[in-house]
Formats: structure tokens, C-alpha cells, sequence
């Protein structure tokens, strides 16, 4: 059987495919000749990221496609029920990619506290000739032990990231539709373990709490913060969105940053991507990547792995 991973797959995820019989070709095909492609090398499964969309028209018109896999969460760029209806398996990879979506969160975390998202644009340009100014201009970092984090959507990633906030000091708050409360488990490197059960709150709740707010929510027909969500917030909140784009109303985050009301917001996930707003990509108080929550090396690796052994148990 031919599966084709269009936007790519690790190569432990090619090695195991490999092992479980199956012909797996790495080529990238454009969109538009996607449709062709297929039928001609007779592929069985699809395999894409974000890159690949997988809609209607292209399901109707590959008849001996028997599944779909997104290597990743989220599956806004795959027609899932209609794939469905016409008898296709449709895969995702929603625990393989988590903890690296939260160290990518900590990671704009850490550096917007202390200004490094604008020393780096500045240090370059003005660090020999205005370095006094820049010194008392990002002098006034705080530190994330001991402060308030609102997660909104607890699932794997919101959880992971709970994990690395309980394990920093920070009081944790949550929200999500689905869940009342968990269990959070820390593991550390010697075997030992400590436990935190947390349970959800309103999304009121964490607006009016939470001096950091990290969204962890799959694609919406609406904003999950628009202007009234942002005028809950505190005065100096942070928000940080590395789920998707479209649950933030990008205006009036813009909006919120110029009057002062956010101290800064950080952004890998962006409404009209590939091609982010100018206002957003140029705004001092911003930190910015380009839709990478999932890319490291390990992540890859599971996702991979985790793909290889949902097909072979679907298609052997």
C-alpha cells in the first residue's frame, strides 16, 4: 500500500512504516496537482500537516483513498466529516505534539517578561552607540514565580502546560467546556512524583485572575477573545496564543496593546496564515513564530511513530 506524506514525516515515522510494509513517499506535491497525483501513483493514505488541505472536492475526486492523517491537533485543513461519510479513516496526533506547544509557550513567556522579544530587534541597531538607554528601558522584567496562569481549554496541551507553570512556582487556573476537574501529575528525573488537583473555572474567572492567559482551544466559528474579553482582563494581563488562529479578534489585541490595557501579547498562531497582518509583525509589543508549537525533533519523532501505528492498526 502507497502512502503519500505530503508536507513530510520524521524519519522515525518513515523508518516504522517502512517496517510495517508499507511504501511511503516523502514527495511534496503542489495543491494543485494534488488530485492527480494520487490516482496516478494509487495512493492509499494521506498524510499532511498544515500545509496540505484536504476538502471535498479532492476526497470526491480520489475514490481509492482509504485515510487521511494530520500530523498534529488540529484538523481545520481536512473536511474530517465528509471524509468520514465516504468511508475514510481520519487520523490526527493530539498527545505527541503537547509538551512542546507548552515549552513554546514558556518560551514566550519568559522572554516577553523580560523584554527579549524587543532587545533582540533593538541590541543589534542600538547596542553600541544607546546601551544605558536600552538597560533602564527593559529594566523592569518580573518574574513568572508566584504569578497568576489562566489556561483556557484544559485538554493535553493546556495540562502540559499547568504541569510546567505548578512546576515553576505560578498558581494555576483553568477553564474548559468539557471538564470539571483533573489530576495533574509531575514527574521528575529520579522517579518521584507529586499530584494537583485542579479544577476548572469560568472563563469570567480566569479574565479577572490571570496575569497570563494562554488559549489551548481547537478552530471556532468565533473569537474566544474579542474586545469584551479583552476589557475583563486585568490591567497589564499578557496573552499568549499558540493554539489557532482565528480565537483571537487580532484588531483588537492591536487595540488592546496600544492603550496599554495588555503589557504584551505573543502570537505563533495568526488568522490569515501564511501572510500575518503588518500591524502585527511590526508591533514593538508582540513576540512572534510563524506556527512552530509542534516543531522540535522529538515532537516530530512521536508524531510520526503515533501515525505509523494508528494506520498499520487501521489498514493491515
Amino acid at each position: 500500500m502507497n502512502i503519500l506524506a505530503n508536507d513530510g514525516i520524521s524519519e522515525s515515522g518513515v523508518k516504522a512504516l517502512k517496517d510495517f510494509g508499507y511504501n511511503i513517499i516523502t514527495t511534496n506535491v503542489a495543491q494543485e496537482q494534488l488530485i492527480e497525483y494520487i490516482n496516478q501513483n494509487s495512493i492509499d493514505g494521506l498524510l499532511v500537516r498544515s500545509a496540505t488541505t484536504v476538502r471535498k472536492n479532492l476526497i470526491d475526486s480520489c475514490p481509492n483513498l482509504k485515510l487521511i492523517g494530520r500530523g498534529g491537533v488540529g484538523m481545520d485543513n481536512i473536511d474530517v466529516e465528509y471524509a468520514r461519510k465516504k468511508n475514510i479513516h481520519v487520523i490526527n496526533t493530539p498527545a505527541a505534539s503537547s509538551a512542546s506547544v507548552a515549552e513554546l509557550v514558556f518560551a514566550h513567556l519568559y522572554g516577553g517578561v523580560r523584554f527579549l522579544y524587543d532587545s533582540n530587534r533593538n541590541m543589534p541597531l542600538e547596542g553600541e552607540t544607546n546601551f544605558k538607554d536600552l538597560k533602564k528601558r527593559y529594566s523592569k522584567g518580573i518574574e513568572l514565580r508566584g504569578k497568576t496562569i489562566g489556561i483556557i481549554g484544559f485538554g493535553r496541551i493546556g495540562q502540559e502546560v499547568a504541569k510546567i507553570a505548578l512546576g515553576i512556582g505560578m498558581k494555576v487556573i483553568a477553564c474548559d467546556n468539557f471538564l470539571d476537574e483533573t489530576v495533574i501529575k509531575l514527574k521528575f528525573f529520579d522517579n518521584n512524583s507529586v499530584s494537583f488537583k485542579i479544577k476548572t473555572v469560568s472563563k469570567d474567572e480566569v479574565f479577572k485572575k490571570a496575569d497570563f492567559i494562554t488559549l489551548h482551544v481547537p478552530a471556532q466559528k468565533k473569537y474566544v477573545i474579542d474586545k469584551k474579553e479583552f476589557n475583563q482582563m486585568k490591567n497589564g494581563a499578557v496573552l499568549i496564543n499558540a493554539a489557532r488562529g482565528g480565537v483571537v479578534n487580532e484588531v483588537a489585541l492591536v487595540s488592546a496593546l496600544d492603550s496599554g490595557k495588555i503589557l504584551f501579547a505573543a502570537l505563533d498562531t495568526f488568522e490569515n496564515e501564511p501572510k500575518p497582518e503588518i500591524k502585527l509583525l511590526m508591533h514593538r509589543d508582540i513576540s512572534l513564530t510563524p506556527h512552530i508549537g509542534a516543531a522540535t525533533n522529538e515532537a516530530q519523532d512521536r508524531i510520526g511513530e503515533e501515525l505509523a501505528n494508528q494506520i498499520n492498526n487501521l489498514l493491515k
